[in-house]
């Protein structure tokens, strides 16, 4: 499997946890809220949102475009302060970005 079938796989176990625990949305936000200037547009998508609108479609693209996947590139830290711990998916989703995290850990490069 290369890199991007094991990306692609990991963007689809992610959605799929996301679809699993009811934080899929099917009314796409509003499009001034991705012109934040924000990290993970944090003043205008809650963090689950931001995984759906944002990181799994432009993941996707990339893949799909035979673009140059990006390095060192890593968001689960930002989830495990930005969902609490007592949010009912935290743990599960950490984890599978942990996953997509270590496909562009430095030592992949």
């Amino acid at each position: 499997m290369t890199l991007h079938d094991s990306v692609r796989e990991q963007l689809n176990i992610i959605e799929a946890l996301l679809r699993k625990h009811d934080h899929w949305q099917t009314t796409p936000p509003q499009a001034s809220v991705f012109e934040s200037t924000q990290p993970f547009c944090m003043d205008t998508l809650e963090p689950l949102e931001w995984l759906q609108w944002v990181l799994i479609p432009r993941m996707h693209a990339l893949l799909d475009s035979g673009q140059p996947l990006p390095q060192s590139f890593a968001v689960a830290p930002y989830y495990e302060i930005a969902l609490d711990t007592s949010h009912p998916s935290r743990d599960d989703v950490v984890l599978e970005l942990q996953r997509l995290d270590a496909f562009f850990a430095d030592d992949n490069a």
